[in-house]
């Protein structure tokens, strides 16, 4: 199993949202900048966080976007899935319409289970996990701090 660029993107985007996101909005260029994510690619995520009310965006000078609640509250499994991202193991226990065709086998399947369970404790690890979680542990390694001097030196202060 191995997500795709479209969670880990997602998960590192909105880390970057927090560190950035002192003074106010972040623009996306901002976060593209810093993680070397396509600008376009930024869009396509944001897009649906913010339609799955992860992210807020704020129109205007200033603008930009914010969280659309607390960071305690964000859980990295419900990001993931915001952005269609599968995490089950095999595409016979995933969630999806597909899962039961997928194989012609699943109705007997000797492992079906194995998979279901791994999936399932998969996915509870990333429902245990915040976006608060992942700056607090990016803020501890001092990470924050490195991002924070190079968007200065960037902007001339």
């Amino acid at each position: 199993m191995r997500l795709t660029t479209k969670g880990q993107y997602a998960v590192r985007a909105l880390v970057m949202l927090m560190i950035l996101g002192d003074d106010g909005p972040v623009t996306l260029k901002e976060i593209s900048d810093a993680e070397d994510i396509s600008l376009n690619y930024l869009e396509q995520l944001f897009s649906k966080m913010r339609k799955g009310k992860i992210v807020k965006s704020i129109k205007g000078p200033g603008g930009g976007y914010i969280l659309a609640r607390n960071s305690e509250e964000i859980k990295v499994g419900e990001i993931i899935e915001v952005v269609e991202e599968s995490i089950s193991p095999v595409a016979c226990v995933d969630d999806g319409a597909h899962a039961q065709s997928c194989c012609v086998r699943s109705h007997k399947c000797t492992t079906q289970w194995l998979w279901a369970e791994l999936g399932a404790r998969i996915k509870d690890f990333l429902n245990s996990v915040t976006i608060q979680d992942l700056y607090k542990e990016a803020k501890k390694k001092g990470v924050t701090g490195d991002i924070l001097d190079d968007k200065e030196g960037l902007l001339g202060l």
